[in-house]
C-alpha cells in the first residue's frame, strides 16, 4: 500500500483540498506557508520495571510498535545506571518510532477512525494536552486497540505515548488543525 509511487493518504488529500483553505480563512494567513501542518508523529512504549526483570520484554514491545507504526521501531536504552531501580547503563527500557510523510498520515487516520473508537469508555481526548508551541501529547493505556496487534498472541499489554508535532505557532492553531482532522476533543 505505501510502496506504490502514486499513493497519497486520505488525510493528506483532505488537508490539501479542504483543511488548508479553512485554516487560511479562520486565522487570516497571508501566505500558504504560514498555514500549520503536521510535521511528525512520535510513538513511544516505555517498558520500565518489566524490562529490568526480563530483557525480552523490550524486544516484544519493539515488535508490537513496529506492527502498529508500519516502520521499524528503535529500542531505547538507559543513559546511566540507577541502583535504586536496578537499572544499568545501556539496558533496554523501551522503544520508539518517528513517523513522517505518508506513514504519518496513515497512522493518524487509523488512530482517529479505528483505534480511538475501540477504547473502552472513550469520551474523547483532552483538549488541554498542548505544550504551548503547537504540539499535542496523548497516551493510550492499551496498545491492543490497533487492529495490527493480534490479541491472542500478546504476552504483555503496553501503554502507548503519542506525540503529534505540528508547525503551528500557538496551541489554538494546532487545536484547530487537529479538529479539522476530526480529532475527538472532549473540551
Amino acid at each position: 500500500m505505501l510502496d506504490s509511487a502514486n499513493y497519497t493518504p486520505r488525510l493528506r488529500d483532505l488537508y490539501q483540498s479542504e483543511i488548508k483553505a479553512a485554516l487560511k480563512e479562520e486565522f487570516g494567513y497571508g501566505n500558504d506557508m504560514m498555514i500549520p501542518r503536521l510535521d511528525k508523529i512520535v510513538l513511544n512504549i516505555g517498558c520500565g520495571a518489566e524490562a529490568v526483570k526480563d530483557s525480552k520484554k523490550a524486544k516484544s514491545a519493539q515488535d508490537d510498535l513496529t506492527k502498529i507504526a508500519g516502520q521499524r521501531a528503535v529500542v531505547t536504552k538507559a543513559k546511566k545506571s540507577i541502583a535504586g531501580f536496578r537499572v544499568r547503563e545501556d539496558m533496554p527500557l523501551g522503544t520508539k518510532v518517528t513517523l513522517r510523510g505518508a506513514r504519518m498520515y496513515d497512522f493518524m487516520d487509523r488512530l482517529i477512525t479505528i483505534a480511538m473508537p475501540r477504547v473502552r469508555d472513550f469520551r474523547g481526548v483532552s483538549g488541554k494536552s498542548f505544550d504551548g508551541r503547537g504540539n499535542y501529547a496523548m497516551g493510550l493505556k492499551e496498545h491492543i486497540v490497533f487492529p495490527e496487534i493480534d490479541f491472542d498472541k500478546v504476552d504483555e499489554v503496553w501503554g502507548l505515548d503519542i506525540i503529534i508535532c505540528t508547525t503551528a505557532k500557538t496551541d489554538a492553531e494546532a487545536k484547530a488543525l487537529l479538529k479539522h482532522f476530526n480529532m475527538p476533543f472532549n473540551s
